[in-house]
């Protein structure tokens, strides 16, 4: 049993990191009506709190391991603070990144280690640089620093308990950290759990990687087949050993929020500090909102660890498309109308004074007409009433705002039907984004099935998002789910979704 109440007090850490605000956020609290505290990590030098753990171990490695150097495999964060790290103990580095690392990454971590760091970019995944990585430990009889299933990093972690606890000395009812492979977590928990166990410690996962959810419902460590990428800071298939240990001991409950609510987390935080997390950064402030709203509080003191702002600019575009949704402030809706003159114009009546903020509408039949339509709303209880206006009047109304292929891709591709494409089966998937990853999928695929529609959609992540028509008779099932099974690639099948059948079956 490790003393971390003793490894967090005494964690060097200070050489490289600061104490980093717990600054009040004035619009989030009002608006929920409890007083919101954000912990800073962003503001660390690497712009996360990856350095902390990173630094702590490499400081208490012996003189002759710190000859040899250390090695570590990441894409992100972590790498920027083994860099820096070894910048500042005058060590050498080897960081092991997949291949489909984005340069801006590769030149950040350059950056950092000035010339401590080799770079060695292996694999197309982590799991492929975390392999590699660990038999070039044994051929250069490195030092493997983890990312988070280690003693020390997970005290490093901690000192951003021993920092809130200092800086809010008043009642705190619950701190959120975000959870990815638990090191984070592991480190605030077991700290406050020593000093102020009153505290809640509540973890946050995505939806689509919550590997630490399902360990600790299964009371066994759970390796996820896939791992969703929105969040990729998060994205880990299995988590740590120790960090599940303490984790179990110490951490009061796991929240899963979507992607709609961590773009809207990203919002809350930029309107009020002006400053922009990744989605793994603000996954705190969006399962804080979660909390508050489940428990029905008011007046209480809720501190998210705002843990990283490493952003891809490019990703933005998708954060503002989705963050109103995220907000449960705007519906997207299917309306169907007669096709009858006067009809268009009543159903933009009956939206009244409302934001329209996208239409798309193509004639199709001569009896009736799918309109596809987004429009602002102050909350869901609006969208609930409108769409109870519109059926009154007859217009027959499909709440799309949750379904994923609708606000994905079925946006931009209303009017387009195909007749003539019999046994059309349709998934959704998520491509990786490196060379010969399309071309991958068209070799898989059994030549003698059509694809009868492909829509590709970048939104400046590790991965593109693609639904692709395929016309598979039903004799080949058997072979498609074999076909899927070996490509690998995360996919839905999106062929009863009523928004397919709606505007383009």
């Amino acid at each position: 049993m490790q003393n971390y109440l003793k490894r967090i007090l005494t964690a060097r850490v200070y050489d490289v990191a600061i104490e980093s605000p717990l600054e009040h956020a004035p619009n989030l609290s009002a608006r929920i009506g409890n007083n919101v505290l954000f912990k800073r990590e962003d503001m660390q030098p690497v712009f996360s709190f990856k350095l902390r753990g990173a630094y702590n171990k490499m400081a208490q490695l012996a003189p002759e391991q710190l000859k040899r150097g250390v090695i570590a495999a990441s894409a992100g964060n972590h790498a920027q603070g083994v860099a820096l790290s070894a910048h500042r103990l005058g060590c050498k580095a080897t960081i092991v990144m997949p291949t489909t690392t984005p340069q801006v990454k590769i030149d950040a971590v350059r950056h950092f280690g000035k010339r401590a760091v080799e770079i060695v970019l292996h694999g197309s995944s982590y799991s492929d640089a975390y392999t590699h990585a660990l038999e070039l430990e044994k051929e250069h009889n490195l030092t493997f620093v983890h990312p988070f299933d280690d003693p020390d990093v997970i005290a490093g972690q901690g000192t951003i308990a021993m920092e809130i606890l200092r800086q809010h000395q008043a009642p705190i009812h619950a701190i959120f950290c975000a959870i990815g492979g638990g090191g984070l977590i592991s480190g605030v928990a077991a700290y406050v759990k020593q000093v102020r166990p009153d505290i809640k410690v509540i973890g946050v996962q995505t939806t689509d990687s919550d590997a630490m959810y399902r360990s600790l419902k299964a009371k066994k460590r759970v390796t996820l087949n896939d791992v969703g990428l929105f969040s990729d800071g998060t994205a880990v298939k299995l988590v740590g050993a120790e960090t599940f240990r303490v984790c179990k001991q110490y951490v009061d409950e796991v929240i899963l929020v979507d992607t709609d609510a961590v773009c809207a987390a990203i919002k809350d935080v930029f309107q009020d500090t002006r400053s922009i997390l990744e989605p793994a950064g603000a996954l705190a402030v969006a399962g804080a909102k979660l909390y508050a709203q489940r428990e029905k509080l008011k007046d209480q003191t809720l501190i998210p660890v705002a843990c990283g702002a490493n952003m891809n600019f490019d990703r933005l575009r998708f954060v503002a498309e989705r963050a109103e949704i995220g907000e449960k402030r705007e519906a997207i809706l299917a309306v169907t109308i007669p096709e009858t003159p006067g009809s268009f114009r009543k159903f933009c009546a009956l939206l009244g004074n409302r934001n329209i903020t996208e239409f798309n509408y193509r004639y199709a039949d001569p009896s009736e007409a799918q309109v596809f339509v987004g429009v602002q709303v102050k909350d869901p209880s609006e969208t609930e009433k409108l769409i109870a206006t519109l059926e009154k009047h007859k217009l027959r109304t499909l709440d799309l705002t949750d379904n994923e292929m609708a606000k994905l891709h079925l946006r931009h591709l209303v009017g387009g039907r195909a007749p003539e494409a019999k046994d059309e089966t349709i998934y959704r998937f998520e491509f990786p984004e490196r060379p010969g990853a399309l071309m991958n999928f068209l070799n898989s695929m059994n030549h003698n099935w059509n694809i009868s529609l492909f829509h590709y959609r970048n939104h400046g992540a590790d991965y593109g998002r693609v639904l692709v028509g395929m016309q598979v008779p039903h004799k080949d099932k058997k072979e498609l789910k074999k076909f899927l099974d070996t490509l690998g690639y995360p996919h839905w099948d999106e062929s009863g979704n009523p928004a397919y059948k709606l505007f383009l079956g």
